[in-house]
């Protein structure tokens, strides 16, 4: 598994699959391998970099180390670490198109917009932003009425405090990925692969939850880089209301929404997000 340093001389592992213009793949509150799992066949033309988040591969922090202030920053940091490590092993393989695509999901598509952010704005003449384009499946970005009352990261603490890890994770898995309920819960959550994994990630989890909270959307994006932003008609309400505010803020974006898709669309219909992002890039 290659390995990039970052600017705080911490590593960054990441995985690649096929061959092509640089797609970085940046999930959300998920075991990041598994999620992408079922994307990874259908990114034909594209070499696919799955990297491992802070505290959600090898690389854990201490649980008081980084605060939920830091969280953003630091994964945008580590991102931009990546984009530099990208493009320089595409320009030494001779790729054509050696500036990646960042395609982010839920808290992996708010570090996406960032990160785009951050290199645009230091970009100049002499070196640009080096990213071709940012593809965002529902950022988690809460809309300010919705962001006032939002208190799951702290149900999700109170819950790990008591030792309940799994019920911690329950009400991110009720609230964010299935908030029009599923039935019988704990049935589904067996038969579903990256469970375990997830339940080991919930310190993390939390620490995301509140860097979501306390983010405030400007009213404007600069971002120097064609942006797709997209949603589903079965996820969360707020989530779909906050793409289009996303969509809004973006100088250069399209927007599509999914029928009958959830807020997990890339794993649970990757065909249909992966045709999408082909139109769109080509």
């Amino acid at each position: 598994m290659p390995v990039t340093q970052t600017a705080a001389d911490s590593e960054i592992e990441y995985e690649v699959y096929g061959e092509g213009q640089p797609l970085i793949l940046l999930h959300g509150g998920m075991a990041p391998c598994e999620y992408w799992r079922p994307v990874l066949p259908h990114l034909d033309g594209y070499a696919a970099v799955v990297p491992q988040r802070v505290g959600f591969g090898t690389r854990r922090d201490d649980p008081d180390s980084v605060g939920p202030d830091e969280v953003l920053d630091r994964e945008v940091a580590d991102v931009r670490a990546l984009v530099d490590a990208v493009r320089a092993d595409a320009d030494e393989a001779g790729a054509g198109d050696a500036d990646p695509v960042v395609f982010g999901h839920s808290f992996g598509a708010l570090t996406a917009i960032e990160t785009t952010r951050a290199a645009t704005a230091d970009a100049d003449a002499d070196e640009p932003a080096g990213i071709a384009a940012v593809v965002a499946y529902e950022p988690a970005i809460l809309p300010e009425e919705f962001a006032e009352h939002a208190d799951l990261a702290d149900r999700m603490r109170a819950k790990l405090d008591e030792g309940d890890r799994e019920g911690s994770m329950k009400l991110y898995v009720e609230q964010v990925l299935h908030p029009g309920g599923i039935g019988d819960l704990d049935a589904w959550l067996a038969e579903w692969p990256v469970w375990p994994d997830c339940v080991d990630l919930v310190e993390e989890v939390v620490r995301m939850n509140y860097a979501v909270e306390r983010y405030d959307l400007p009213d404007s994006l600069a971002v120097d880089a064609p942006a797709l932003v997209l949603t589903g008609t079965a996820g969360p309400q707020f989530l779909r209301d906050s793409a289009r505010e996303v969509h809004d803020a973006l100088p250069n974006s399209r927007l599509v929404e999914f029928d009958g898709v959830g807020h997990s669309g890339p794993a649970e219909a990757p065909e249909l997000v992966t045709d999408e992002i082909d139109a769109f890039l080509g």
